[in-house]
């Protein structure tokens, strides 16, 4: 056999072992490979666990941060609710005291518009139907429930005080005087609480209230002037002067 043919024949007996030789080299590339993709995959979940951890550290931190307020708010509620407490005590307490208040004033109350009507009653007649009208409202409010005990007492206060008012003025309104089958209109002056006077339209007649007599009572013709200036006075129609207006005497009889 010629040399060249063994060369062929060597070359093709070799080369069937290549495919042989190549497989272990790429198994250990797709190995490598794989190893890689596997430290890369182990890498991204590390990451991924080490983020997650890195989260759950905030939100355990937030956690113990809200803790914290939930617990200083839970203080604040706690003394609120002590000192709302207290204040509810406090409030309870007044209550009680008002009723034992009220108890003890309403009786008091009650006597002092008795007293005020039978002042009324002893009183000069002047002003009958507004002071009588201011008396039947205090009656009537005594035992209303809708209206405060503080009302209630201002209001019995307020009437005294409007009484009292009558001793210390001049004042003068024209109103009807009561006589024997009707009434006529007139002219009143009542000077404080000392003396009531009554003048005719006409200023031909005048009068005083007699509390001896319980009546009224005419004057002489030498009192109509006085008491014509006086009303015009008390009317603020003329500048105040000194009068010289006749006033009843223990005896009962009016004098200059």
């Amino acid at each position: 056999m010629p040399l060249p043919s063994i060369r062929l024949l060597a070359l093709g007996l070799m080369l069937p072992s290549l495919p042989l030789a190549a497989s272990p080299l790429d198994a250990a590339l797709d190995e490598s490979q794989r190893q890689a993709g596997d430290a890369k995959a182990s890498q991204s979940r590390v990451e991924s666990l080490d983020d997650a951890s890195r989260q759950m550290l905030l939100d355990y931190r937030n956690a113990l941060q809200q803790a914290e307020s939930l617990k200083g708010y839970n203080v604040q509620l706690r003394e609120l609710v002590a000192a709302q407490r207290k204040e509810l005590e406090g409030y309870q307490r007044q209550l009680d005291g008002i009723e034992r208040t009220q108890e003890a004033v309403t009786p008091q109350m009650r006597r002092m518009v008795e007293v005020l009507g039978e002042f009324i009653a002893a009183d000069l007649p002047f002003l009958p139907d507004e002071r009588a009208d201011r008396l039947t409202q205090l009656q009537e409010l005594l035992p209303r429930a809708d209206v405060s005990l503080a009302e209630k007492y201002r209001r019995i206060l307020e009437a005294y005080q409007i009484e009292s008012d009558y001793g210390r003025t001049l004042e003068a309104w024209r109103g009807e005087l009561p006589e024997e089958g009707g009434s006529r209109s007139v002219e009143f002056l009542r000077l404080g609480r000392v003396m009531l006077y009554y003048q005719t339209l006409d200023g031909h007649e005048s009068g005083w209230w007699n509390p001896q007599a319980n009546a009224w009572q005419t004057l002489d013709s030498s009192a109509r002037r006085p008491l014509t200036q006086a009303i015009a006075i008390a009317r603020e129609q003329q500048a105040p002067s000194l009068l010289q207006l006749p006033v009843k005497t223990l005896a009962g009889e009016a004098k200059q």
